[in-house]
């Protein structure tokens, strides 16, 4: 287990920055990141952070400030972790993802938001652990912009945020510090059930799919043409065929065809119409602040949830007694203040409640063209789902996720035909998402670059170098050599020595030779000891179709090396691995072996 000492982060300066979590990461926001290489764009960031040093490794905190009323605030801690240190080399995120045959980078970037438990422990021991799956989000970048969200927990976990509002902060990272691709490792459930298998049943993609993240890279053999093939065979089955083999979930479907109106035809219409009713029943017990999240959640909001509910209803009740439909805002406001004497809470209200719905009614706020004058007035919306459904027609969220759980259990999971294509969705765990295009041929200074060293099969991933309109190769070559350096420890004397189908003097101009946002090949040698050190290495020849380590158990072969899943040899999940192991093919080359004389 890797730990930091964060001793340092307790007394926080005078006068030190508070972020807006909301915007955090935002273009601009704290920082204008648009300088070229991810890793300059973490520079860039790191700039605004408190400085700690820690032994070898340094690490930066933000405060961030989620809302004013209750007050809330946490930490973002970013930690810099040389190869040095690391105690992962090589990093088994990049080699069950497909990225094994890139250079192993000089450093690696963790972002941490901790848990309340590990808020607490935290200010205890100062100590907060790198390698722990309990923060509320733990991401880390390599150097040259290829991450992974490790995890994410949300309320249920004991977490101040919903996990969808941890996803929108760690997506605005990413975005805003230029990385390339990220990758997860979906494993993600609510109530016991795997939000990959319901989510992706009920919507076509995985939660994370909200976020574009797509298929990456399946275990067991499961490629992306299988799992497509899977969902769409899951999707499309007849719910009078299930009906009719499954005279226990009759009831259900009996009763969520009549909350459809007899609209639904396949179990994806099923799922996809219980996650929406889910969505759109309220919870049993709701907070007072819950009843307007959007105004209590405003960061300039600086009363209480009570008074601000009081401030609502004394302008919800001026505007149902207002004389005309159209009322202008200096109207209402002297007619509330009768009530109300604090103007500034007032005017936040009359602000925030523009164009909200409160309760049963739409509160409209627009400019008078002829007056030039703020107006408001109220408008009745449709009922709530609840209202319009008959006494008999109604339904509890309770019931509504014992429901949920009960068809996701009978049909999804003990199904034997159903569950054939429900273990391939639950298979295609490992998800990614494209940040940062490899080519952007609008921005006119931009080169796409890559470097080969000789004797070695693979080159590194294309980085981005950001030019003058005039500049020359020497510069392009130089700037490469200190890029790829600082970024990949087996290209820490790197030298150039061509580039691939061309021949430029120094003093070539670049954009003369190719165009923007082309891609350049360097070809060169390392100076020195440093070795590759790529990211994988393992045989893998398993009897699912596998080439290549998935992150699942496996066995390897005592005489040929070669590794299969424990699964697929008939080695159960509960039994430990055998000393010694040898697969059928080396199995059968020793039983066909001469018999000695």
């Amino acid at each position: 287990m890797s730990q930091l000492d964060l001793s340092g982060c307790r007394k926080r300066k005078r006068g030190e920055r508070v972020f807006k979590f909301k915007v955090f990461g935002e273009r601009g926001y704290p920082a204008e990141l648009e300088r070229g290489s991810f890793e300059e764009n973490v520079r860039g960031l790191l700039e605004f952070g408190q400085l700690v040093e820690s032994g070898m490794m340094l690490s930066w905190s933000f405060q961030l400030e989620v809302r004013r009323h209750p007050l809330l605030y946490l930490f973002l801690f970013v930690v810099e972790e040389p190869i040095e240190m690391s105690l992962q080399l090589p990093c088994n995120h990049c080699h069950y993802i497909g990225w094994g045959n890139y250079m192993t980078c000089n450093k690696k970037y963790h972002f941490l938001l901790p848990s309340k438990a590990c808020s607490g422990e935290y200010c205890k021991s100062n100590i907060i652990d790198i390698q722990g799956d309990d923060h509320s989000l733990h991401g880390v970048f390599h150097s040259n912009g290829f991450g992974h969200l490790l995890c994410i927990n949300g309320l249920e976990t004991g977490s101040d945020l919903p996990g969808y509002q941890i996803m929108d902060f760690w997506d605005r990272l990413c975005s805003g510090l230029g990385a390339r691709k990220v990758s997860l490792k979906d494993v993600s459930k609510k109530k016991g059930m795997d939000l990959r298998l319901l989510h992706t049943v009920a919507y076509g993609k995985p939660w994370f799919g909200r976020w574009d993240y797509t298929f990456g890279r399946g275990t067991y053999g499961v490629t992306q043409e299988i799992q497509q093939s899977a969902v769409k065979a899951i999707q499309n089955i007849p719910l009078d065929l299930i009906a009719h083999q499954l005279h226990d979930i009759q009831t259900i479907l009996s009763r969520y065809q009549v909350l459809s109106g007899h609209s639904l035809v396949t179990l994806g219409d099923l799922f996809h119409f219980m996650l929406e009713l889910k969505s759109r029943i309220p919870t049993e017990s709701i907070s007072i602040d819950s009843n307007y999240p959007g105004i209590m959640s405003d960061t300039s909001c600086r009363w209480s949830p009570k008074r601000v509910e009081m401030a609502i209803h004394v302008v919800i009740e001026a505007l149902k007694r207002a004389e005309f439909h159209w009322v202008s805002r200096q109207h209402v406001r002297d007619v509330a203040r009768a009530h109300i004497g604090d103007t500034g809470l007032l005017d936040f209200v009359l602000k925030s409640l523009g164009n909200h719905v409160v309760g049963k009614y739409f509160v409209r706020r627009c400019l008078n063209p002829v007056t030039k004058v703020l107006e408001y007035c109220l408008e009745e919306t449709s009922p709530p789902i609840e209202a319009k459904l008959k006494p008999q027609q109604k339904i509890s969220r309770a019931q509504l996720m014992k429901d949920i759980y009960y068809t996701y259990k009978n049909i999804l999971i003990e199904q034997d035909v159903i569950t054939k294509a429900s273990r391939i969705i639950l298979h295609s765990k490992y998800l990614i998402k494209d940040f940062c295009p490899e080519i952007d041929e609008k921005n006119k200074c931009k080169i796409y670059c890559t470097v080969i060293l000789a004797n070695e099969p693979d080159a590194t991933p294309y980085h981005c170098f950001m030019l003058r309109s005039n500049a020359i190769f020497d510069e392009l070559r130089c700037e490469v050599e200190k890029t790829f350096r600082e970024t990949y420890f087996g290209l820490r004397n790197f030298v150039v020595e061509s580039i691939r189908n061309m021949n430029p003097t120094g003093t070539d101009l670049v954009f003369k030779m190719v165009k923007p946002g082309s891609k350049i090949a360097f070809q060169g040698r390392q100076v020195g000891l440093y070795g590759g050190i790529y990211e994988g290495l393992m045989a893998v020849d398993c009897i699912c179709g596998t080439k290549n380590d998935d992150g699942e158990r496996m066995v390897s072969c005592d005489i040929c090396q070669v590794w299969q899943h424990t699964r697929c040899v008939q080695i159960p999940d509960n039994h430990e691995i055998p000393n010694i192991f040898l697969c059928n093919t080396c199995e059968q080359d020793i039983l066909h072996f001469p018999s000695l004389p």
